[in-house]
């Protein structure tokens, strides 16, 4: 066991770090030597720099006199900070603070996870380790790369998509026809989940372009972006990660009560199978629909303060947004459903 822990550590330290460095010359870490002066939850700070060409070097940062902080951290001793070099028009230096060092925590926790997901799942939670890293790593190597360099978001999203199915598939089912099958069936479903994205994406003019987070790329990236497409990619890859798991769990439950009754006919063994994959469903779908609607409770209580009609809530486009992703990745695990298990009924042979 210790030997495995020590095999996959490296692997997220290793994604952990991806990119920390790329930071500009002007962004730094400093620690917080001293509060000088504390007013209104605002504050001056004595730093020191800990990284690059100003390294050890202290500077002030004036949180006082900047009247544009808002929801500003209040910071102590100690604390590692994020501070930005920047030059006034007379060429006069300031240092602000950008934001908490929070990394060491989520390293933290990442470690946690894993050593409790190896201990608790011992050898399939490594291969769901694995797995999760090449997800990460075909997102961030591929997908978004290949999204900024011009090429069609959805295309993209299903050719990675397919990758990340294969290797998660294959990884922790082995190659046999079990793994084909869920293959197959997850294609079929995500097909037609894409399908059903475009159609009403196209009926409801949803442009991608509502979220304060498009606003932003578009503000950073000197580049034309299909937020239309991208809106598309994200249900897909997004409905991809629960069809996963519906599909596994109805092919091996066609698997299971064949083993158990092999007088059973297909149409009964797929009987049984629906019966398990609505139980099943229920509860993916509710998760599905909590997901999105945890992400999308500050926009929420937003519109219930303001006292705006259920109308016009539902008809905004962030709104309508959240729920169309809801309901076609709803509606892609509710196909998943039949697809994988007349499948699995048809062609998962049990040995006498």
């Amino acid at each position: 066991m210790f030997k495995k822990i020590i095999l996959i550590l490296p692997l997220f330290f290793l994604l952990f770090t991806l990119n920390v460095n790329a930071q500009e010359d002007s962004i730094y870490k400093a620690e917080v030597i001293k509060v000088i002066e504390e007013s209104n939850n605002q504050q001056n700070i004595k730093l020191k720099i800990l990284e690059g060409d100003l390294k050890d070097k202290e500077v002030m940062y004036y949180g006082i006199d900047n009247f544009e902080v808002i929801n500003q951290n209040y910071y102590k001793e100690k604390d590692i900070v994020l501070i930005s070099k920047t030059y006034g028009p007379d060429n006069t230096v300031f240092y602000d603070i950008t934001d908490f060092v929070r990394t060491n925590y989520l390293l933290y926790l990442g470690i946690l996870f894993i050593l409790l997901t190896i201990v608790i799942a011992k050898f399939k939670g490594i291969r769901a380790l694995l797995s999760l890293i090449f997800s990460f790593l075909v997102i961030m190597k591929f997908i978004i790369p290949s999204i900024l360099e011009g090429y069609n978001p959805l295309l993209i999203a299903i050719i990675g998509s397919f990758f990340i199915l294969m290797f998660i598939i294959y990884l922790t089912e082995g190659f046999n026809r079990k793994s084909n099958l869920a293959v197959i069936s997850i294609i079929i479903s995500l097909v037609l989940t894409g399908l059903l994205a475009v159609l009403f994406t196209n009926l409801t003019r949803l442009t991608g372009f509502s979220s304060e987070d498009s606003m932003f790329l578009v503000s950073i990236v000197d580049r034309v972006i299909n937020f239309k497409g991208l809106l598309l990619a994200g249900i897909i890859i997004g409905t991809l990660g629960v069809l996963d798991d519906m599909v596994i769990s109805q092919i091996s439950s066609v698997e299971e009560i064949k083993k158990a009754d092999k007088k059973l006919s297909n149409r009964q063994v797929y009987k049984s199978g629906i019966n398990i994959g609505k139980s099943h469903l229920g509860s993916m779908i509710n998760t599905l629909f909590l997901a999105y609607a945890g992400v999308s409770l500050p926009l929420l209580i937003l519109f219930s303060v303001q006292d705006i009609s259920l109308f016009n809530v539902i008809n905004n486009e962030i709104i309508a947004t959240e729920i169309i992703r809801t309901l076609i990745g709803s509606i892609g695990l509710v196909l998943a459903v039949p697809v994988s298990t007349y499948l699995a009924v048809k062609y998962i042979k049990i040995k006498n």
